[in-house]
């Protein structure tokens, strides 16, 4: 199930980002013909954006591929490495805490308060609140699955998995 979310996490980012393709071409093409543009671009712009990155973290952290440093980590026997890595996971999944406390914070003072951007169009701020909360949500879980399944593979001597997905899903 958790992968099923995590996908349209990942599908909902790749629209966010044709959506901000279309947005600042569009933006562009009307600045330079009709000398013109889209009411409140600038803002859309900076809340798809939010989408682009934080709604693939789930994803990414499943498969491993965040920006790794390796060239100590290399050097250690293979349970230092596996060590390692359940450390960093562990360290991610606190310092993930926090920003989940604060996006919460944010997005139920944006619903409930009614907060909108100033422009031509009053956007709402919620949409964008609620999926930064989202997308660190389930960026944390996994991170949490994995640092479970690590933890198992490393006491039974079994290599770590190489996706995110050895967790019994």
């Amino acid at each position: 199930m958790l992968r099923r979310i995590e996908q349209l996490l990942l599908d909902l980012a790749v629209v966010a980002v044709m959506g901000l393709g279309a947005l600042i071409t569009t933006t562009v093409l009307l600045r330079v013909f009709l000398n013109s543009g889209v009411p409140d671009a600038i803002v859309m712009v900076r809340e798809l954006m939010v989408a682009a990155i934080v709604l693939p973290l789930a994803v990414t952290t499943a498969q491993r591929a965040h920006i790794a440093v390796e060239f100590v980590a290399n050097r250690l026997p293979p349970t230092g490495q596996k060590a390692l890595v359940v450390l960093g996971s562990v360290f991610g999944l606190l310092a993930l805490a926090p920003l989940i406390y604060a996006g919460w914070r944010e997005a139920a003072h944006a619903m409930t308060s009614g907060g909108f951007f100033f422009g031509e169009l009053m956007l709402p701020k919620w949409p964008g609140r609620v999926i930064f909360l989202l997308g660190m949500s389930f960026c944390w879980l996994r991170l949490l699955l994995m640092v479970l399944a690590d933890f198992r593979a490393m006491r039974r001597g079994a290599p770590l998995s190489e996706t995110g997905y050895g967790t019994g899903e």
